[in-house]
Order: structure tokens, then C-alpha cells, then sequence
């Protein structure tokens, strides 16, 4: 593992909220096989526009790179080429920082064809202004072989060939996931038109997204084809959508969708735009919550932040606070939390009640029928079935009762057989 020591500069008044910043950056590390032995930290009104920390703190940073025989620097901030620039000038040393960091772990954790392509459109678009500062990192970019591992690279010499391959393959690659774009918005028309109500997962990366969706599944009758799930951070980029089917034969498509992380870089919230408009067209959202992280409140709203950039707005929401198996006492939910329940995805606790909250907020417009459906004209059942759903079936002589449930905009499409 590469040994490095993290460099954070503290300009907000809460000590905690910078504390936790950098024990989220230590994880974030770790999962790149970057070792953390040390960490510094400085007090500022402001980040210094030329190398991040002050002058002194430079000087300090030298001697520990030397005293601990330190390989890289990783800053709890996204810098700037120019800082970039400077820092390696006076330290001589590889320079990471924290977008860097993440963007490595999307494109270590993607798997299909889109979400790579939408990794290294945000990953080309970080380094495209810092081609110069890099240096050493020019030959990062192109990559050969996994984690931080690289050569020299020529560099400055290859600075205007290497700005035009990567504006170029940046123009190729949008183009290409344009026609996936295109298809997911077909799948999205095809749910629409078949009255389907969606449901999105959203929330903090390792709250529980994933493992919510099975222990949803695990309660759905039918065929239950489960998620990877796993604890570490960002295990899902690839959005999943399953069907679920309750026992009283109500059904709807839940979808799990990517983690965000706090300071999540706005070139990854562009690139997966097309992902996240999963979002905007969901019935329904549940904000999963880590209950078990203090700092939950913040993860709260740094999710909604990214939602309300990317155009999410006034779709109903259930908070859904996870892992209270782990707790030792008791969770008050505060009651800004409107619609929210406690729930264990992995000891299955409460997930039935979850269930009872979507259907309820699903049905908000269901209205309750009884049909009288001649056998010819079966086709009716199933169109009951696909957009709302069949709480008893009585096959008569001549015809068919059918006792259920149908949205109300959907009522003239049986009226004739009520």
C-alpha cells in the first residue's frame, strides 16, 4: 500500500463536521489501497489560493514526508492546478486530492459499459485544466494496470497533444453514452405507459441502499433476483431496478440507485446525470439513513443537495433510518422527518411496515372498484393487474367478478364493466 499522510484545512467553525470530513477521507483512502500514517491539519479563514496551507505549514509537511518516508500527499479538498503546481514544485512529492481519490474509486467499482464511460468522462473533464500541474500524473491518466502505480511520464512536453486526445475523447465518449441515455429513456417511457409507480432508494454511500432493496425483495412474492451488496463504500454505481409484489398483490418497481458522499465532485454529479434521472421520475423516494453515524443529519443534507441540483423536487419522501440493529438505545426521529420508520435491511426489522408506508403513499389516489368481467374480455383483468391490482377473483358462470384497486386517472378504462 502507498503510505501517505492526509492535509486538511479547517475553515468552518464546527470542529466536528471538519473531524468527520477527514475520518470519511480516511475511508476513502483505504479503499484505494492508500495507507493514511499521519494527518495534518491547519486552521484558516480561508484556503490559500497558491498552496492550500500557509508557507509555514509547508515546512512542516517536509520534515514528516522525510521523518515517515512518506510516498504521497492526499488533500481533504479538490485543488487547483495551480496549487497543484506549486505543492509539487516545494515538495517533490505525488499529489492526490479528494476528488482524485473518489473518482479512482468509481473506476475501480464500475462494471458495466455506462457507468465506465461516465467515470472516465468525469475523471478526463478533473484532469484536463491540471495536465500541466500533474506532471507525473499525466501518465496516470492513461493508466497501465490497476491502483496509483506509475511511471515518470514525459509530461510538459506532450502538454498540447495530450490537451486535444483528451478534448477528443472526452467529444467520443458523450457521444456514445448519448445512445444508452436515449434507451434508458425509453425503458423510462415503457414503465410510464404501463402505469408502473416507481420507487427510488436514495441516499449516503454504505447507508444501506442495496441491502434494503433485498430485504424488500426478500419479502416480495415472485421472482427475487438480489443486488450485490457489501460494506464498503460505493458498492453500487450501476442502477438496479427489481419488481415488487405484496402479499395483498399490490406491485411496484424499486430502484437503487449511486451513493453520494459529502464534497462529491460536480464533474461525477454531470457524468451520471442520466443515471440520477432515475430519480426524477420516481412516484415515490426513500432516503436511507446510516442511524448508526452520528453525523447523519449532514449526510441528510448533503444528499438532498445533490438531489435538488440534478432537479429532484416535490416527489413525496419516506425516511427510512437503517441499522438500528446496531444502536444501543433508542432512535428519536425528529419531526422534520415527517414520514420516516426505523428499520434493520439485514435483521429484516420493520421492512414489512416499510412496505405498508409505500403502498399507502402509493395508493393516495387508488380508489376501490368491482368489475363484472364478461371471459372474452380477460384482458381487462390483466390491465387491472398491471396498473393497480386484484384483491379477490370470483369466476362465475357467465362472467367474472373481479373485488381491487385502480389509480383514479385509470377509472374510464374499466367503467363500462364496474
Amino acid at each position: 500500500m502507498e503510505k501517505a499522510i492526509i492535509i486538511g484545512v479547517n475553515t468552518l467553525s464546527e470542529d466536528y463536521v471538519f473531524l468527520d470530513e477527514i475520518e470519511e477521507l480516511k475511508n476513502l483512502c483505504l479503499a484505494c489501497d492508500v495507507e493514511i500514517v499521519d494527518v495534518i491539519t491547519q486552521n484558516l479563514n480561508y484556503i490559500n489560493p497558491s498552496t492550500y496551507v500557509g508557507k509555514g505549514k509547508i515546512e512542516e509537511i517536509k520534515i514528516t514526508i522525510q521523518s515517515l518516508d512518506i510516498e504521497a500527499l492526499v488533500f481533504n479538498d479538490e485543488l487547483t492546478p495551480l496549487q497543484i503546481t506549486n505543492l509539487q514544485e516545494a515538495l517533490e512529492i505525488t499529489i492526490y486530492d479528494r476528488t482524485f481519490i473518489i473518482l479512482e474509486i468509481f473506476k475501480r467499482r464500475a462494471k458495466t459499459k455506462e457507468a465506465m464511460m461516465q467515470v472516465e468522462i468525469a475523471t478526463l473533464k478533473y484532469s484536463l485544466p491540471r495536465l500541466t500541474g500533474l506532471r507525473k500524473g499525466l501518465s496516470r491518466q492513461r493508466g497501465t494496470g490497476g491502483g496509483f502505480a506509475h511511471g515518470r511520464g514525459a509530461g510538459e512536453t506532450k502538454l498540447e497533444l495530450d490537451r486535444r486526445i483528451t478534448t477528443d475523447r472526452i467529444t467520443a465518449l458523450k457521444k456514445e453514452l448519448e445512445e444508452v441515455t436515449l434507451l434508458r429513456k425509453q425503458q423510462r417511457k415503457t414503465r410510464k405507459t404501463n402505469n408502473m409507480q416507481i420507487v427510488c432508494l436514495v441516499g449516503y454511500t454504505n447507508s444501506g441502499k442495496s441491502s434494503t432493496l433485498n430485504a424488500l425483495l426478500h419479502r416480495s412474492k415472485g421472482i427475487k433476483k438480489t443486488v450485490f451488496e457489501k460494506d464498503m463504500l460505493f458498492t453500487t454505481l450501476e442502477t438496479s431496478t427489481r419488481a415488487i409484489q405484496t402479499e395483498t398483490n399490490f406491485h411496484f418497481l424499486v430502484t437503487d440507485t449511486v451513493g453520494f458522499v459529502n464534497k462529491l465532485p460536480h464533474h461525477l454529479v454531470e457524468a451520471f446525470k442520466s443515471t440520477l434521472e432515475e430519480i426524477k421520475e420516481a412516484d415515490l423516494i426513500i432516503h436511507i439513513v446510516d442511524a448508526t453515524n452520528h453525523n447523519y443529519k449532514l449526510q441528510i443534507e448533503t444528499t438532498e443537495q445533490v438531489l435538488q441540483s440534478i432537479g429532484v423536487k416535490n416527489i413525496p419522501t419516506i425516511y427510512a433510518f437503517n441499522k438500528i440493529d446496531l444502536l444501543e438505545d433508542y432512535l428519536y426521529i425528529q419531526p422534520q422527518y415527517e414520514k420516516a420508520i426505523r428499520i434493520s435491511a439485514i435483521t429484516d426489522k420493520n421492512i414489512d411496515k416499510l412496505i405498508e408506508m409505500i403502498q399507502t403513499e402509493l395508493e393516495h389516489d387508488f380508489i376501490t372498484i368491482q368489475l363484472q368481467v364478461p371471459y372474452h374480455e380477460q384482458k381487462i383483468i390483466e390491465f387491472l393487474k398491471g396498473s393497480g391490482y386484484t384483491k379477490a377473483i370470483d369466476y362465475q358462470e357467465n362472467q367474472i367478478e373481479v373485488l381491487g384497486k385502480i389509480p383514479k386517472r385509470l377509472l374510464s378504462k374499466v367503467e363500462k364493466y364496474l
